[in-house]
């Protein structure tokens, strides 16, 4: 089997416990235009990109007139109102410290915007560990298209056989898949096993990391030295 050398990280759910908060960003943002959708409707869509979210609970399109507009707006709502309050899943820095002293490259690929990324990457630390990173700015397609993980694989410029993803919804594991790449799925995103059908699933990255010689990633990244 190919050793893993290097991990496609995903941030919402991922990393960052933030899931929920980008539901009620979005059902604030739709209020505000008289769009009554419950968090309920939403809250299974996180994970795909708005431009696809959007459409599913409104009549909008995310990307002209009042679509757009909804869609600002649920960034800023986001961005002032949530993530002064989000908290990293448990166990981020220990998974991305030992993986990254195990010579893994990390790279990030997320349906975040690059006004997201930033702010997130400090919430859970990861900026300390990540080589570069990939935002739905960077494709014209978001997740479950697997076009941002494209924009990842080829910074990285190697084999996909070399390659995984960690994610927290049937997005990533989608995309991934579509990539050509390996999977391990947490289901801190609020997913179970059998909707994620990933490779291997964890609870979340400090149950990864507590098995991470026995998992996907440590069968392939075990040190040899």
């Amino acid at each position: 089997m190919n050793h893993i050398h290097a991990v496609l990280l995903d941030i919402d759910g991922t990393l960052v416990a933030s899931n929920d908060a980008h539901a009620r960003a979005w059902v604030k943002a739709l209020a505000e235009t008289g769009r009554e959708v419950p968090f309920a409707a939403v809250r299974p869509l996180i994970g795909m990109g708005g431009d696809k979210l959007l459409p599913r609970v409104s009549d909008l399109e995310a990307d002209r007139g009042e679509g757009k507009r909804v869609s600002d707006r649920r960034a800023q709502i986001f961005l002032t109102e949530f993530v002064p309050h989000l908290r990293p899943t448990p166990g981020v820095e220990r998974l991305l410290r030992e993986l990254t002293e195990r010579d893994v490259r990390l790279v990030v690929a997320t349906s975040a915007t690059k006004g997201e990324l930033e702010p997130l990457l400090r919430v859970c630390g990861a900026d300390r560990w990540i080589e570069s990173a990939t935002s739905s700015d960077d494709a014209e397609e978001s997740k479950p298209d697997p076009d941002i993980l494209h924009a990842a694989i080829e910074k990285l410029g190697l084999p996909r056989e070399q390659i995984a993803m960690l994610g927290d919804t049937p997005y990533d594991v989608e995309a991934a898949r579509r990539a050509g790449v390996r999977v391990i799925a947490l289901r801190c995103g609020g997913w179970g096993d059998a909707d994620l059908a990933a490779d291997e699933v964890y609870a979340d990255p400090a149950d990864l990391a507590d098995h991470l010689d026995d998992s996907l990633l440590g069968r392939g990244v075990r040190n040899e030295k």
